[in-house]
């Protein structure tokens, strides 16, 4: 019988063996992960690439899932009411109510508050800051309590009250009186912030969300050519239409709103939005059954943060240069994994495996990568406020100084299937890597571009302005009228052609990344951390109001073309490495985490 048992030992080993080679031979071979095969409901039966394959195949998306663009026209929808709005915000903030007008309409400059550029570019920039602050509450919400769906509609609500609020603000019998009005249109952003900021946070993760495929797989095309299907550039793909969506609502709620201050009022730029924003409600309602939703699994983020301080454990030093080569070391988050743990030894609140560490790991890189975001969100911001303003001191030919604005949605919806179509399917067929750091690096120097573009115009504005350097004050002394340069308003068309380029590479690819690097169950957090770097912008672009007017305005634009410019040179040569490691930080499993 000890023989036998001893036989059955040795046959036991051989199969154990047997089974560790053939493992080892299909990793050579080139699966991509331990669990590509296991049956999951949504990648059976797909055939998975080799090494050898992965190098060599050319790489496509897949297609959108229609549920996916039924969210995008929900956001298309929000976005005409948030842009349709606040691109009257300068005229209504900043320019006064017309003599005899009761709705601030007026054929040569519809105004209402006569508060001045300074105080437009102040509040303007506030609305920024808190629409963009405010995801991170809505992100927390989405995150441990309602999940995504239901902080979304939610917010949807919200926001409706503010534009309520906003109608009456401008209404004729409050829009006479500048200080009451002045009251409702601060608390009608505030509360419109507060909605915004909740959708903003929660709608992007969503879309995402419709496309189930995590990992790369092989496909034959029409003409029977053997690609590998990307499913990270399916999601790349699906935030480049969803940004499409946001710009054809933001065209046409920004053009059409514009021309209503001109020659009806204030009052019907802020209802006509509100209609529209209201087709959210049947939107959501009805495609309720229709959508994939991520459950709400508790708070995440103060494990986040506590696996980073376990891991940061033993590795400060009075020395700063040592403290950040050990907190940026490659083993940095190895201590922190649970496998490390046997049986008691394992901490009660490690309730994750190896991967989800990992996971968080990859996360904290894309939030690192964000903190460069304020700099460049700082040329963009320029477009919603002193560009707008630039084109009130030019030859406009009747066009209301705000519709120029909208020469980058326009731009945008030009480029964006030009760039899904062309620019980068002919990128892959060269073997050109065009990969989310290089994109976002690309589109710091296209946001300096913008911004010296602007500047050469401010300098011939000045230059070629009876007024000399006092332009936006510049009136005829007999009839009162404004007078301008007599440079033609369209010569702008650079500047924003240029901000939308760097949208396009720094902007789309930003909500690419925070979607594709965050743990499942952190989503919507991550993506919060990218949306508040455009309030932290705005925060810090207070500190240049005292720039945003006559006579240094020129100055306000080069300071942000050089600061844009250094941001993304230290950008690349800081991320260049985190680049090449593109296709492992996609490749990290799925984890597993249990709330408790």
């Amino acid at each position: 019988m000890a023989g036998l048992q001893a036989d059955k030992d040795i046959l036991a080993g051989l199969a154990e063996a047997a089974h560790d080679d053939a493992e080892y031979e299909k990793k050579k071979a080139g699966s991509t992960s331990s669990h590509e095969h296991e049956l999951d409901g949504i990648h059976d039966g797909l055939e998975f690439p080799t090494n050898e394959e992965r190098q060599t195949l050319r790489r496509v998306s897949d297609s959108i899932p229609w549920a996916a663009y039924w969210i995008a026209i929900c956001e298309m929808a929000e976005r005409f009411s948030y842009y349709g709005t606040t691109v009257v915000f300068t005229n209504f903030i900043q320019q006064s109510l017309p003599k005899g007008s009761k709705t601030g309409a007026d054929i040569k400059q519809a105004g209402a508050l006569g508060l001045g550029q300074r105080a437009s570019t102040g509040i303007g920039t506030f609305n920024t800051f808190w629409v963009y602050v405010i995801p991170l509450f809505g992100a927390y919400l989405a995150d441990t309590r309602w999940g995504r769906f239901k902080t979304t509609c939610v917010s949807v609500g919200v926001a409706l009250v503010g534009h309520v609020l906003l109608i009456i603000s401008s209404v004729p019998g409050v829009i006479e009186h500048s200080h009451g009005s002045l009251a409702c249109f601060i608390i009608a952003i505030i509360i419109m912030g507060l909605g915004t900021g909740g959708f903003k946070s929660n709608v992007s993760p969503l879309v995402a969300e419709q496309y189930k495929r995590t990992k790369l797989f092989i496909a034959h095309t029409k003409k029977g050519e053997r690609v590998i299907v990307d499913p990270m550039m399916t999601t790349s793909r699906i935030y480049m239409y969803f940004y499409l969506f946001i710009n054809v609502g933001s065209l046409i709620g920004q053009i059409s709103m514009a021309y209503s201050e001109k020659y009806v009022g204030f009052w019907l730029s802020f209802t006509l939005p509100t209609i529209i924003f209201m087709i959210c409600i049947p939107v959501l309602y009805f495609g309720r059954n229709m959508y994939v939703k991520s459950p709400p699994q508790g708070s995440v983020l103060s494990k986040s943060l506590r696996i980073w301080r376990y891991a940061a454990k033993g590795r400060w030093s009075k020395n700063p240069v040592k403290t950040w080569r050990n907190l940026n070391a490659a083993d940095f988050w190895e201590s922190a994994k649970p496998s490390n743990f046997k049986g008691e030894n394992r901490p009660t609140w490690m309730t994750f495996d190896d991967q989800w560490v990992d996971e968080v790991k990859r996360g904290f890189k894309a939030c690192s990568v964000f903190l460069w975001f304020p700099i460049y969100w700082l040329t963009y911001n320029q477009l919603n406020n002193n560009l707008v303003s630039q084109a009130a001191t030019m030859v406009t030919n009747g066009i209301p100084n705000d519709v120029l604005s909208n020469l980058d949605p326009l731009a945008l919806i030009i480029l964006i299937p030009i760039c899904d179509q062309f620019v980068y399917p002919a990128l892959r067929r060269f073997g050109i890597n065009f990969s989310p750091i290089k994109r976002i690096c690309l589109g710091f120097f296209a946001g300096a571009a913008a911004m010296v573009w602007a500047a050469v115009v401010q300098h011939f504005i000045y230059k070629r302005n009876p007024c000399g350097y006092s332009v936006a004050t510049c009136k005829d002394p007999v009839t009162g009228d404004p007078l301008t340069s007599d440079l033609n308003v369209w010569i702008q068309t650079g500047a924003y052609v240029l901000i939308a380029l760097s949208e396009i590479f720094a902007s789309i690819t930003g909500l690419e990344y925070a979607f594709t690097k965050a743990p499942k169950n952190m989503r919507s957090l991550v993506m919060s951390v990218f949306l508040f770097m455009s309030a932290l912008s705005s925060a810090i672009g207070e500190a240049f109001v005292t720039l945003s007017s006559d006579p240094l305005l020129v100055w306000n634009y080069g300071v942000m073309a050089v600061l844009a410019f250094v941001a993304g040179c230290i950008f690349w040569f800081q991320y260049r490495e985190l680049d090449k490691q593109e296709d492992e930080l996609n490749d990290i499993d799925e984890g597993h985490y249990e709330a408790k």
